[in-house]
């Protein structure tokens, strides 16, 4: 069986280091995170199993991370893009630091679609490629008002705006052998965010969220929630819901509540 190469980004541990690990039978790897002395523990356990492993240490947030991992996608030799890196970054927006909202954003929004750009052009070259990006369930929450959810403005700006891109570009490589998938887990028992995530007893594993996507990978789906059961209802409801926004108010005249006179 001929070997791809994939790059994953978060690489050192929870659903980035799954990834690896299932991933690392039938694919070379290059591997990204910020953290070198743990992305060389996991290189050297993927090696035993037979792959090439390159280590790529990068801060994503940073314009020098992103452009040492765009450099290396331009090489055009990799098949398989991983965006996983991101931190949350939970506050009311009042108490953000100002210094940690491009921080932030450049992380879980911006990079993401700079490493898309820079993996493009090789994978359409080759005829074959696929491009993964986790993003979160509470891309779809700005509107809920669940008081178990955590204060996360700029996480669900940044994470909204991944799943946005990622459903539009789907569409517009519809007709090329290029895949594309956006990951909407819940919460996960992983190290991120502090590890919040390991004290919730019902946190999926990561090994499940990675292996969920890349079955919804070999499904076809563009959007993969790990946790959802009836996914296909849930998405067609989504989909009714913004064409009935879009094509409903685009119209040249005011809506009737808007369309009165002044003290009337």
């Amino acid at each position: 069986m001929t070997r791809t190469l994939a790059l994953i980004t978060g690489a050192s541990s929870g659903i980035g280091a799954a990834y690896a690990r299932l991933l690392a039978d039938d694919h070379d790897l290059v591997l990204v995170a910020r953290r070198a002395d743990r992305l060389g523990d996991l290189a050297d356990e993927l090696r035993d199993r037979g792959a090439a492993v390159e280590v790529l240490p990068a801060d994503l947030a940073t314009r020098e991370g992103i452009a040492a991992v765009t450099e290396r996608l331009a090489a055009g030799d990799v098949r398989m893009l991983i965006s996983n890196a991101g931190a949350g970054g939970y506050a009311p927006l009042a108490e953000v630091d100002p210094a940690d909202i491009d921080h932030l954003l450049t992380l879980n929004a911006v990079a993401p679609i700079r490493l898309v750009r820079a993996a493009l052009p090789g994978m359409l070259a080759a005829g074959e490629g696929a491009i993964l990006t986790v993003a979160s369930l509470l891309a779809f929450s700005a509107g809920s008002t669940d008081p178990r959810a955590p204060r996360r403005t700029l996480y669900v700006a940044a994470k909204a705006a991944t799943l946005g891109f990622t459903r539009t570009l789907a569409g517009e490589l519809a007709d090329t052998p290029v895949r594309v998938q956006v990951v909407c887990p819940g919460v996960v028992a992983t190290d991120w965010n502090s590890g919040a995530g390991r004290s919730i007893p019902w946190a999926m594993s990561p090994e499940d969220v990675a292996s969920a996507s890349l079955t919804g990978l070999r499904l076809g789906e563009t959007v993969c929630a790990p946790g959802l059961e009836d996914q296909d209802a849930a998405l067609d409801a989504l989909l009714a819901a913004e064409t009935a926004l879009v094509t409903g108010g685009n119209r040249p005249v005011l809506a009737a509540r808007y369309d009165r006179k002044p003290n009337s």
